[in-house]
């Protein structure tokens, strides 16, 4: 183990891979350190997500309703995870379980500081303009977040890096807009380590949660997610019946008579 020390910075260096930590304490005379040295000092191989993790445990309950009053008194404590993430995008270097796990945490801690940024509101859809052409001017199209050199909407997150890089269609039962209807927000953070075991997880939770899918196997009412992304539920040679019964513990079949449920809009708020 090397250690490399240059005002105020401590580099070490262990096992190839360089890890820096800050060791700024009160000011000292002739201890001026510059910006940029302390951005380079916040760049790092690998991201923690420990951070969300802790606020996902404190402010979200099994259900996946969010404590956004609790939050909001601990916004800059999100606002810190949120730039970390916004200092250390991807890398090519990264498996594919490393960056998925990134921009799902990226999106669904993205959506909540939009949601805290407008608090109180009844429901996401609240947020901008009253007239939301899709991909234009809703909440989701809103560039506000910044990766790297980008700025980025959560529809950037969703549709242009996860649907578009990532063959992986579980992210539909990850990714949470903060309405109801939606799939239960997580109280944890997705590590690689863990993201199969939770995508799956969450599949076996939306599928057989009746208010957010009602299974039957001669008619069922399925969330809109599966008409909205019918393509993706079919491009893989797998069918939306297949990915039904692949969670669901009540099975259907081609001949099921499949409809849509509505979309309950309301915020995903504890009362």
């Amino acid at each position: 183990m090397n250690h490399y020390t240059k005002k105020g910075i401590v580099l070490t260096l262990t096992g190839g891979v360089l890890f820096i930590l800050l060791a700024f304490c009160a000011p000292q005379a002739g201890n001026n350190v510059s910006i940029a040295e302390i951005e380079a000092a916040s760049s790092v191989d690998k991201v923690s997500h420990d951070i969300w993790d802790g606020l996902a445990k404190k402010y979200i309950n099994d259900k996946g309703l969010v404590d956004y009053k609790g939050l909001k008194k601990d916004v800059k404590t999100l606002d810190s995870y949120l730039a970390m993430l916004g200092k250390n995008p991807p890398k090519n270097s990264w498996s594919q379980d490393e960056k998925i796990a990134y921009w799902i945490n990226a999106y669904n801690a993205n959506t909540v500081k939009l949601v805290l940024d407008y608090y109180p509101i009844k429901s996401i859809k609240d947020i901008g303009s009253s007239i939301q052409i899709p991909f234009v001017t809703t909440p989701w199209a809103k560039k506000f977040i910044k990766i790297g050199n980008e700025t980025m909407s959560l529809d950037n997150i969703e549709h242009g890096t996860l649907r578009k890089d990532f063959n992986e269609k579980r992210i539909h039962f990850a990714l949470v807009c903060a309405a109801m209807s939606c799939p239960r927000l997580r109280n944890e953070a997705y590590t690689p380590e863990k993201l199969d075991a939770q995508l799956n997880d969450q599949g076996n939770d939306f599928l057989n949660n009746p208010a957010k899918n009602k299974i039957d196997p001669k008619k069922s009412q399925l969330s809109k997610y599966f008409d909205w992304y019918k393509g993706d539920w079919k491009d893989d040679d797998k069918s939306v019946v297949s990915w039904v019964n692949r969670y669901s513990k009540t099975k259907i079949s081609k001949d099921t008579d499949i409809s849509f449920l509505g979309y309950n809009w309301a915020l995903n708020e504890q009362k």
